[in-house]
């Protein structure tokens, strides 16, 4: 066990690249940090430690962690720098190498951080600790919020896919998840805490529970019954995963919102092959209409990959116009990124950055569109809000039950609360509402 007493006086700074699910392990760390006595660094301090939680999606995510690691070496010679993640699973030599850090961290030594740093501050010698992603099968749970509003409750992790663009199963490992019993019980700790809405998140969060003989959809139903959450969302669940069963159970429910975010990555069925998807846009045209047809007011994010391996200038168009087709509220594009390791370097078909550049825009001003026309339909109505991110002296901003931005002027005892408003207007490019306060 680490002497905690090393840690005495100690500063930390934290740097989270990526998704939601590193956002909440990052807090994890940072309530560990605490109960060992490392303060985080005030503004205008120079920290003793610095974490950075990484992530390797595209070529372009590597570039910034390692630009972050080597800025912030600059900007604090003296730290002691730790970084952990799926760049440092993927890379670690590389990162070691690096001046200024003291730990390299696999996916799965994110709970041993504390002592890795204690075995350096008595050594001296970086301390490179990656396990071998195919031997990675502890879940390390995280149910956290930093200094946000919401909760990110992680109820899976690792993924069995492979699909042929993606590093994650090497970088995150085989998927894995904890219990049902688990999860209930870290939900009812953050309602304990004060947290009124969770999302819930993971890799893959739809093959939850496959090695404890439980289902997503078992999850979904536990966690409804916790008393204090007032709030769920389900941050990305697979289209072949998200069952009619899961739809209907959430729109019956008080506590889960009218809102999900399903991974397309591209309405050709030809790519979808080339992708390894498990699932063609037949199905994924079902998902959609299941969704409105027993939600209609919901929030529908869709992710979508551009300039793929094989993604003619044909195939493109099939993918935009059944895009175009669907009845959503917002496309996250991406665009894709030559992976190292990954099935799609096999595939002929490569797309030039000039038509991947051009692709990506027309993508995201017919998703611009689609938002502009989902939340126009709400202008007028009242709807509930959890109000956050207060700054006194400017408006509180927050969302709907179905994922609409809203701003509006409200005092600062209100923040954590959920409140309705009256949307009135979108703003200039529809990225929030302006909204006043119901009495």
């Amino acid at each position: 066990m680490t002497d905690n007493s090393i840690f005495t006086d100690k500063t930390v700074y934290f740097h989270s690249f990526g998704c939601k699910l590193n956002f909440a392990e990052t807090s994890t760390v940072g309530m560990a940090f605490a109960e060992a006595g490392i303060r985080t660094v005030r503004k205008g301090e120079k920290p003793d430690i610095v974490v950075i939680n990484t992530c390797s999606v595209t070529e372009v995510a590597d570039r910034k962690c390692r630009q972050a690691i080597h800025s912030l070496h600059k900007r604090y010679p003296e730290a002691a720098i730790v970084v952990t993640g799926c760049y440092a699973q993927l890379k670690s030599d590389e990162i070691a190498g690096i001046p200024g850090v003291a730990v390299v961290a696999g996916q799965d030594k994110k709970d041993r951080l504390l002592e890795l740093l204690a075995d350096w501050m008595g050594s001296g010698s970086t301390q490179v600790q990656v396990r071998d992603s195919k031997d990675i099968d502890n879940f390390i749970p995280s149910c956290a919020r930093g200094d946000r509003t919401r909760c990110f409750l992680k109820v899976q992790d690792g993924c069995d896919y492979w699909c042929s663009y993606c590093t994650i199963p090497r970088a995150r490992g085989r998927s894995r998840s904890g219990t049902i019993a688990q999860m209930v019980d870290q939900a009812s700790a953050a309602a304990a805490d004060g947290a009124r809405e969770i999302v819930i998140t993971g890799v893959n969060i739809g093959d939850f529970g496959h090695r404890n003989d439980e289902t997503f959809a078992d999850l979904v139903r536990a966690l409804d019954a916790v008393e204090g959450i007032e709030r769920y969302r389900i941050s990305s669940i697979e289209p072949n995963l998200l069952t009619d069963e899961i739809i209907e159970y959430c729109a019956s429910s008080r506590r889960f919102m009218p809102h999900f975010h399903v991974p397309l990555q591209c309405g050709s069925d030809e790519v979808l092959k080339l992708m390894r998807r498990r699932y063609d846009t037949a199905l994924f045209r079902h998902k959609m209409e299941k969704i409105r047809e027993a939600m209609p007011d919901a929030f529908i994010g869709v992710d979508l990959i551009v300039g793929a391996r094989g993604e003619t200038d044909a195939l493109f168009r099939e993918s935009y116009d059944f895009c175009k087709s669907l009845d959503i509220s917002r496309l996250h594009v991406f665009v894709y990124s030559e992976r190292p390791g990954t099935r799609a370097l096999e595939l002929g078909g490569k797309v030039s950055p000039a038509v991947k550049k051009e692709r990506s825009a027309q993508m995201l001003e017919l998703s611009d569109a689609k938002l502009r026309d989902f939340s126009q339909r709400f202008v007028g109505t009242v709807r509930p809000v959890l109000l956050e991110h207060t700054r006194e002296g400017l408006p509180m901003s927050g969302f709907t039950d179905n994922y609409l931005k809203v701003e509006v002027d409200a005092p600062v005892h209100l923040d954590n609360t959920i409140v309705n408003v009256r949307l009135d207007a979108l703003s200039d490019d529809a990225s929030f509402i302006h909204a006043t306060l119901m009495p």
